[in-house]
């Protein structure tokens, strides 16, 4: 028996699972709402206790991978955007696991992109792939994970870092007033400061000051945060939800083409996380492509580039799991 989590900002997946002849078996998963527990323990507390009313007190687990969004260290992860520690160490001796292994969620999602099927994803731009070539996997939600996967003999190798925060760099005027006005609040402007759920209400925010006279959606903005503004652009067209939702889709597409030229990705580039799901026909309409291939003199390059938006959100339950099978 394996355990594998998928710990994001606002929710968590988890996975207990059994590993036959190389194959990974699901037994239970549950998804959680991060805000319901007080840290990580709790969380898992619960689901270790469905697992055994499911299965049996005698359920054993031998090995466990989470996947949670903030940098590991020594086998330690400290969340970014939420004030949760995970410690291996502790959480083997707690669960009574022999083997716990932390990484960054979106090297858990590198790792789950060799579980996709065909109809987990939709493709973009169909490029020119090579095998056994450079991927990039990047995402919005919370906040903006990145990772690579670098060919290493006949596997991958997985490089996670916090590639979200990287500089945001304005590519027109507009996106120079939006940096602008970030500068003035962040003084350091990041891609996640743009690229995110929040940073989809920042853009909108600061759009609406340009336009006082647009009729505001600040209650359903101020309950419900980015899902507000994509709703009522993709469902009733309001103009200025329309503008915040297309200039945060050029940020992404240049934040996406740039790291798939920092490492020619024609392996692919997989577009993970909540927000792509959630706004699929938007990005499909062009502006996202256009931006990830406006790379100057080294256009032709990003133009064969695969690019898929993956269509799951068990991308990095998924990976979590295939290393918790693997040891590593």
């Amino acid at each position: 028996m394996i355990l594998a989590g998928d710990i994001g900002g606002t929710k968590a997946l988890l996975m207990l699972a059994a590993v036959r002849h190389g194959r990974l078996a699901p037994l239970l998963e549950r998804r959680y709402a991060v805000a319901s527990f007080a840290d990580f323990s709790a969380m898992l507390t619960r689901f270790v206790d469905e697992c055994r009313a499911h299965r049996g007190r005698k359920t054993r687990v031998a090995s466990a991978c989470f996947g949670a969004a903030g940098p590991a260290s020594g086998n330690r992860i400290q969340m970014t955007n939420l004030p949760w520690r995970l410690d291996a160490r502790a959480i083997a001796a707690q669960f009574g696991i022999a083997r716990v292994l932390l990484v960054n969620d979106f090297a858990a999602a590198a790792a789950g992109v060799e579980a996709l099927t065909p109809g987990d994803c939709a493709t973009l731009q169909r490029g020119e792939p090579l095998p056994q070539a450079a991927r990039v996997v990047i995402g919005a939600g919370t906040g903006l994970g990145v990772a690579y996967a670098l060919p290493q003999a006949k596997r991958y190798r997985i490089i996670a870092g916090e590639g979200g925060h990287a500089g945001f760099a304005p590519a027109d005027e507009e996106q120079m007033r939006l940096w602008q006005a970030l500068h003035a609040r962040f003084d350091r402007v990041s891609a996640e400061h743009v690229v995110s759920g929040p940073g989809l209400v920042r853009i909108y925010e600061i759009l609406r000051t340009e336009l006082p006279e647009a009729p505001a959606l600040r209650e359903s903005v101020r309950t419900e945060g980015a899902a507000a503004i994509s709703r009522h652009a993709l469902e009733q067209g309001d103009p200025l939800a329309c503008r915040a939702l297309d200039l945060f889709i050029a940020c992404y597409g240049a934040a996406a083409g740039d790291h798939a030229l920092a490492v020619t990705a024609r392996g692919g580039v997989y577009i993970a996380g909540g927000i792509a799901r959630k706004i699929l026909s938007r990005l499909a309409a062009g502006g996202f492509m256009a931006a990830f291939n406006a790379q100057g003199v080294h256009a032709q390059l990003n133009l064969r580039v695969p690019v898929q938006v993956v269509t799951t959100e068990r991308l990095g339950l998924l990976g979590a799991a295939l290393i918790a099978a693997r040891g590593q």
